[in-house]
Order: C-alpha cells, then structure tokens, then sequence
C-alpha cells in the first residue's frame, strides 16, 4: 500500500525536479535508492518486489518497474534509462488450450554497471544486461545482452562490439 501512495506522491512533483525528495520517498517505500540516483516522474514500481537503483543513475520519465517478492532488479551504478522503458519481471508458463497463461513465474532482472537503456525498451524476467552496453530504442530484451555491445531490435540482438 505504501508503494501506491508514494506512486502518487512522485506522479503530482515536476517531472524532472526534486530529485531529493523522490529519492527519499522511494527510500521510504523500500527501494534500494543509491547515492545521487535520478527518477524522473510520470513512472510506476509495481509489486512489492525488490528493486536497487545503483549510485549516479539516471531514470527518465515514464519508465515502469514491474517487481515481484520471487525476483528482484538490479540497476547498477551510472546507467541511463531513457523515456518509458519497462521492466517486467513477471510472465506465465504456455498452459493448457483453454487458458495458454498458465502457471505465474518471476525472474530477476540485471542490468550491469554503465548500461545505457534506451527509449521504450522492455526488459523481460530473467535477463542479464551486461555492464557498458547500449541497448537500442524499442528493443526488446528477452535473453542476456553481454557485455560492451550495442544491442537493437525485436528480439534484441547484438548489433556491434562497442
């Protein structure tokens, strides 16, 4: 209950001011807030699950975490996630053919120090963004990206060595 207040509390503050104040209100809700760390507003923390946003990042508005209490996120020291990106820990097994959501999983999600998440990227459970990489606009993030690379697409991919 308290993320949801807190949810509200950061959506009505400017956008991209406070940053203070959001960090201690995210402290507030249970969030692992690092020194200097910047969450832009008009996002949401879903779930009562572990997130940790590492020292010196930064969140652009819009991005959504959608956190579970079986699998938590990482955000490491100095990344950058750009507008809108999601981050979702939760999916389903393929069921039976009357209901193919079956069974609900959650998997952790990493995301490596000096990461760069571009814009309206979806981070899917159990994958690892390796530290110093770029993952492109509109990716989508379904299996782990290593380690210095550019990554783009849908499904992402490795695009070049950085």
């Amino acid at each position: 209950m308290i993320r949801h207040l807190i949810n509200l509390l950061l959506w009505v503050l400017p956008v991209s001011r406070w940053f203070g104040l959001r960090r201690a209100l995210l402290r507030l809700a249970g969030i692992g807030v690092g020194r200097n760390v910047r969450v832009c507003g008009r996002g949401w923390i879903y779930g009562r699950g572990v997130l940790d946003l590492g020292d010196d990042s930064w969140v652009s508005p819009g991005v959504v975490f959608y956190t579970h209490v079986d699998a938590g996120i990482r955000i490491g020291t100095g990344c950058d996630i750009g507008p809108e990106a999601s981050f979702v820990t939760g999916s389903h097994a393929i069921g039976e053919a009357v209901r193919r959501a079956g069974v609900g999983v959650a998997m952790p999600i990493v995301v490596g120090d000096g990461t760069w998440i571009g814009a309206r990227v979806a981070v899917l459970g159990g994958t690892v963004v390796g530290p110093g990489s770029i993952v492109g606009a509109g990716a989508l993030v379904r299996s782990d990206v290593p380690a210095g690379v550019l990554s783009a697409g849908v499904p992402a991919r490795t695009i070049r060595p950085l």
